[in-house]
């Protein structure tokens, strides 16, 4: 995953952010409905996983580093 400019890198956090939501209101969803997918619904929470991470090290790079 390159990303090139804050701009860039802020557009990308926003469908990474989306897509993290989207998949938390799927997962709630389908854990209260009748006959769950358990193993669907751990791929889910897989990708929720990840998708967090994808976040956090692209709000990192939106730090500018400062020389100490």
């Amino acid at each position: 995953m390159q990303a090139q400019d804050p701009a860039q890198i802020a557009h990308l956090l926003a469908e990474l952010r989306q897509e993290h939501r989207d998949l938390d209101t799927a997962i709630q969803q389908m854990s209260t409905s009748i006959g769950v997918d358990e193993l669907q619904i751990t791929r889910m929470k897989k990708r929720k996983l990840l998708l967090k991470d994808a976040i956090a090290r692209l709000e990192s790079k939106l730090i500018p580093d400062l020389d100490a």
